[in-house]
C-alpha cells in the first residue's frame, strides 16, 4: 500500500467489486469446446484411434461365437487356431493404437491446461490495481493454481472417455442387433433407468462443488496471510499460534464435511447402476436360455451376446459417472471464466504510443475521489518541468500517494487532466506511459531470486557492465561484491535477506537500468535509519540526474533542494514554494518542518 492512502476496507472494496464483474450465465459447451479448437487435428486422430479400437473390441466376442458354433462342433482345429490368433492380434493392435491415443490425449489435455493457466495469469496481469487490493491473494492463487488443476482430468481424460464410450456403445448396438433383435431389445430396457436420474444428481454435485471451491478460497487466503514472511512475524509477535491453529482447523473441518457430502452425492445412484450391470446379463441368460431351448438360438450367439453386454452397460455406466464429473467440473470452470470475464484495464481506441518524452508533467485541475469515501485529491494543479525535482509533502492521508498513483495511470482522474509533454495521458496507452516512469516505493518488492535476476527485470538485455555501473551509482555494488555468491546471491522472499537500505538501493539500481525520463519516489527513505538514509540520499543524486522527479516525502530533510515543494492538506494544495520560501512564510510547511525536526 502507498502511505497516505485511505483505509483499505473503505477504499478498495468500493473501487472494485469482483461479484459485479462476473458473467451471470452458466458456462456453456461452446465456450468449453473453444479450448479444444487449436488442437483439432490431434482430436481428429484421437477420434480415428477410438473408432479403430472400438471396432477391434468387437472381435473377441464375435470370434467366441465362431469358436463355439463352428470350430469346436466341426472339430476344425485350423479354424480354432485362426480365431484365437485373430483374438490375440486384435488385442495387440488395439493396445498399440491405445498407446498412441493416450499420448495424443495427454498432449491435448496438458496443452489446454497450459493455455488456460497462461490466459488466466496474463489476464490477471492486466487487471486494475484495485482488483488486487480488494481480493485476497490466497483466493487469486487458488483460482490460478488449484482451480485449473481441478479441471485437468476433465480435459485430459474425461472428454476422451466420452468419445470412447459413445463409439463403443454405437458399435456394440450394431453388433447385438445383428446377433438377435429380441435379445437386443431386452438389453436396451435397462438403459433409461441408468440415464434418467443423471440430471438431479448432477445438479446436486454442481452446487456441492461450488461450495467446496469457495471454502478452499478461504483456506488458501488464511494460509497465504499467515505463512508469508510478514504474516508469520505478526503471528509470532502476538503469540497467536493457537488462535491460528483453531481458525485453520475450523476452515479445514468445514471443507472436510463439504468434501464428504460431495463424495456421497450420487452414491446410491451409482450403486443402482452396479446392480443393473449384473441384472442385465441375468435377464439375457433367462430369455436367451428360453430361446435356446425352444426357438433354436445357438449357445455361441448367447455367450457372444452376454459378452457384448459388458461393452454396452459398462460404457453407459461410465458415461453416467463422467456426466457427474463434468457437471462438477463446470462449477470450477465457471469460477475460472468468472475471472477471465472481469474487465481489464482498457486504453482508448485512439490512444497513441509515446515513444519519446522530455519529461514535462502537468496536473491541470485534477480531481480524484475513492468511491464510497471523501478521500482523494481535488482541483489539483501543478507542473514539473523537464529535469526538475518537485516534492509533495503533507500530513498522513492528505492525498500525497494518490498523486503518485495517478501519474502512471494506476488510477484515472474523475475530472481534470494529467499530461506528459502536453499530451493527456488518457490519450496515451498505459504501457507507454509506464515505460517512461520509474517508481521507487517505501516498501520495495524483490522476487525470491538472485540479485542479478531482480536487476534483469528492468532490462533483460543489459550487459554485465551496465548492471555493475547501475549498482555503483546506487551505492550497492561494493556490498554485492562482498557477498560469497555476489550477484548470484538469492535475496529471499520479498528480499528479506537484505536490510531495508540494501533493498532500497537495489531498487534504485533497477530503476537506473530502466532509465526512465520521469521518476517517482514515494516515501523512499521514510522507514530507514539515519545511516541508511544517508546512503540512499547519495544514491539518489545519480538517479535523479537529468530526470523529472516527483518526490512524495515524509522526511522533509530529503527534499530541501527541491525546485518546488507543494504542501497538501485534505487533498488540496495549500502552499507552494522552495524550502527557504516556505519556511519564511511560517505556514503549514513551517509547522511540518518543526514537527519533523523535533
Amino acid at each position: 500500500m502507498f502511505s497516505g492512502s485511505p483505509p483499505v476496507h473503505l477504499m478498495w472494496s468500493s473501487m472494485y467489486n469482483p461479484e459485479k464483474q462476473k458473467l451471470k450465465r452458466r458456462v456453456d459447451w461452446r465456450r468449453l469446446s473453444g479450448l479444444f479448437r487449436p488442437y483439432i487435428w490431434q482430436e481428429v486422430q484421437i477420434t480415428i484411434c477410438i473408432a479403430a479400437t472400438s471396432m477391434l473390441g468387437l472381435m473377441p466376442p464375435l470370434l467366441t461365437l465362431s469358436i463355439i458354433d463352428k470350430a469346436i462342433p466341426k472339430n476344425d482345429f485350423n479354424l480354432l487356431l485362426l480365431d484365437v490368433g485373430l483374438m490375440l492380434a486384435s488385442a495387440l493392435v488395439s493396445g498399440l493404437i491405445g498407446v498412441y491415443q493416450g499420448y495424443l490425449g495427454s498432449f491435448v489435455g496438458e496443452s489446454i491446461i497450459r493455455d488456460l493457466h497462461t490466459r488466466l495469469v496474463t489476464h490477471l496481469h492486466h487487471m486494475p490495481l484495485s482488483f488486487f487490493a480488494s481480493t485476497k491473494t490466497g483466493e487469486i492463487m487458488n483460482r490460478v493454481s488449484n482451480d485449473v488443476e481441478a479441471v485437468d482430468s476433465v480435459v485430459t481424460m474425461t472428454m476422451v472417455a466420452i468419445m470412447t464410450n459413445v463409439l463403443i456403445i454405437i458399435t456394440t448396438l450394431f453388433a447385438i442387433f445383428a446377433l438377435d433383435v429380441r435379445l437386443a431389445a431386452l438389453s436396451l430396457v435397462l438403459i433409461p433407468l441408468m440415464v434418467l436420474p443423471l440430471w438431479p444428481v448432477g445438479r446436486r454435485m454442481y452446487d456441492a462443488r461450488k461450495r467446496t471451491r469457495s471454502k478452499r478460497d478461504e483456506m488458501h487466503a488464511a494460509t497465504q496471510e499467515t505463512l508469508s514472511v510478514s504474516g508469520i512475524v505478526l503471528v509470532k509477535s502476538f503469540v497467536k499460534e493457537d488462535l491460528e491453529r483453531k481458525r485453520f482447523f475450523n476452515l479445514a473441518d468445514d471443507l472436510m464435511k463439504l468434501e464428504v457430502n460431495v463424495a456421497m452425492v450420487g452414491r446410491w445412484f451409482l450403486m443402482a447402476i452396479t446392480v443393473m450391470i449384473t441384472a442385465g446379463p441375468a435377464a439375457i441368460w433367462l430369455l436367451g436360455g428360453w430361446l435356446a431351448i425352444n426357438h433354436g438360438v445357438t449357445v455361441g450367439v448367447l455367450v457372444s451376446f452376454v459378452a457384448l453386454l459388458g461393452r454396452l452397460y459398462t460404457p453407459v455406466s461410465s458415461l453416467a459417472g463422467v456426466q457427474i464429473q463434468v457437471v462438477s467440473a463446470l462449477a470450477v470452470f465457471e469460477r475460472i471464466f468468472d475471472y477471465l470475464d472481469m474487465s481489464e484495464e482498457q486504453d482508448s481506441p485512439e490512444a497513441i504510443v509515446l515513444k519519446e518524452t522530455d519529461g514535462a508533467v502537468r496536473f491541470d485541475d485534477v480531481t480524484f475521489v475513492y468511491p464510497g469515501t471523501n478521500r482523494g485529491v481535488r482541483n489539483l494543479s501543478f507542473e514539473i518541468n523537464p529535469g526538475q525535482m518537485v516534492a509533495i509533502v503533507g500530513p498522513s492521508g492528505a492525498g500525497k500517494s494518490t498523486i503518485a498513483q495517478l501519474l502512471p495511470r494506476l488510477f484515472d482522474p474523475d475530472s481534470g487532466a494529467i499530461s506528459i509533454d502536453s499530451i493527456n495521458i488518457n490519450d496515451i496507452t498505459r504501457t507507454s506511459v509506464r515505460s517512461h516512469i520509474g517508481i521507487v516505493m517505501q516498501e520495495t518488492y524483490l522476487f525470491h531470486d538472485t540479485i542479478l535476476a531482480n536487476l534483469k527485470y528492468a532490462r533483460e538485455e543489459a550487459s554485465e557492465d551496465e548492471f555493475i555501473q547501475a549498482c555503483k551509482a546506487a551505492n550497492i555494488h561494493e556490498f554485492i561484491s562482498s557477498l560469497p555468491d555476489g550477484y548470484k546471491t538469492i535475496v529471499g522472499e520479498r528480499g528479506h535477506k537484505l536490510s531495508g537500505g540494501e533493498r532500497q538501493r537495489l531498487a534504485m539500481a533497477r530503476v537506473l537500468l530502466k532509465d526512465p525520463k520521469i521518476l517517482i519516489l514515494d516515501e523512499a527513505t521514510s522507514s530507514l535509519d539515519t545511516e541508511n538514509e544517508a546512503a540512499i540520499q547519495a544514491a539518489l543524486v545519480p538517479l535523479m540526474q537529468g530526470r523529472s522527479t516527483l518526490v512524495v516525502a515524509h522526511r522533509l530533510s530529503t527534499i530541501m533542494n527541491a525546485d518546488c515543494i507543494y504542501v497538501i492538506e485534505d487533498g488540496s494544495i495549500v502552499e507552494r514554494g522552495t524550502h527557504s520560501e516556505l519556511l519564511l512564510a511560517g505556514g503549514a510547511y513551517a509547522r511540518l518542518y518543526r514537527a519533523n525536526m523535533s
